[in-house]
């Protein structure tokens, strides 16, 4: 009998483990088999979402990378559509990714120097943002441009003190956005550009609040060269008012004109701004360019000449 029973009892041991080796083999194969039903679940859902989802809706698939801290929502949209050619299928490929590049190439000359990367799930995109510092407005047409005078697509950024130019020459195929613009070789805009230019440095080296730039609304080249007038300053600025300020030669040409240099009419209209806190609600005209002057004060507004 007791033979008996150790028979019985080694017979249940052997079916004991056997019911635990197929319940082990059954759980790693189900540990196995999950996560790849589950990603092959989530690869097939992500393709009908992509497919279901209108390409307006589907802007998280471009990522910028380290975007400029002024880039508002009209712009980003501008881009977004850009990348896609307003369109197209995006299938995160090395050619789609080709595909971005050349269109954020052409968008209206906004970014340069672009770099697109695929991941997982976007098309990672690295570029140097072009700041507007001027809007150049046509009879037909108007365009920004950057520090370099490089024309862009017009599009409003609140955030930035882009300032109007005004009275230049106006030339057939001039205010063209992107590289066949001839807005580059413009010297009365070029001009103007370079003033502005100086001014955001200067704001942003004091890195103070809100610059002097913000209060200026246009910059005036129509007697760019004394091409109407030889008596009268070459280049007016205007504050968001109307105040008149009064800068004169454009940059490096001060000694032609027997005027203070180009770094004393800076400091000039700086040490005012600095004085008031604002260009606005004081003066009416602002003179930086006579040397008899040591800070910039009111005058009366200089008399229009006929020649």
């Amino acid at each position: 009998m007791v033979f008996k029973n150790n028979t019985k009892i080694k017979n249940k041991q052997k079916t004991d483990f056997a019911s635990s080796q197929w319940v082990r083999v059954l759980m790693v194969a189900g540990l196995t088999i999950l996560p790849c039903c589950l990603f092959f679940g989530f690869v097939y859902l992500d393709k009908y979402v992509k497919k279901a989802v209108p390409v307006a809706k589907r802007t998280g698939l471009i990522e910028l990378v380290e975007p400029p801290w002024w880039l508002n929502d009209a712009l980003k949209e501008r881009i977004y559509a850009a990348a896609t050619a307003n369109g197209e299928e995006l299938k995160l490929d090395e050619d789609a990714a080709k595909s971005v590049r050349c269109n954020l190439e052409k968008a209206g000359g906004w970014l340069d120097n672009v770099k697109v990367q695929t991941t997982w799930h976007t098309f990672r995109i690295r570029a140097k943002w072009r700041r507007p510092l001027a809007v150049i407005k046509g009879q037909k047409q108007t365009i920004m441009a950057d520090a370099d005078v490089h024309p862009m697509d017009y599009v409003e950024v609140p955030n930035l003190p882009v300032v109007n130019v005004v009275g230049f020459a106006e030339e057939a195929g001039v205010l063209q956005p992107g590289s066949e613009s001839a807005v580059n070789k413009k010297d009365d805009i070029a001009a103007a550009v370079a003033i502005l230019d100086r001014l955001d440095r200067r704001d942003s080296l004091e890195g103070q609040g809100r610059g002097l730039l913000y209060e200026i609304a246009k910059i005036d080249v129509s007697n760019f060269n004394g091409r109407k007038s030889t008596k009268n300053p070459h280049i007016v600025l205007y504050t968001t008012d109307g105040t008149e300020i009064i800068w004169g030669a454009e940059l490096g040409k001060w000694y032609r004109h027997l005027e203070v240099t180009d770094e004393q009419k800076i400091a000039r209209l700086y040490s005012y701004f600095y004085e008031k806190g604002t260009l606005l609600g004081g003066a009416k005209v602002i003179n930086l360019r006579d040397p008899k002057e040591t800070v910039p004060l009111p005058i009366d507004k200089y008399v229009a000449s006929k020649n």
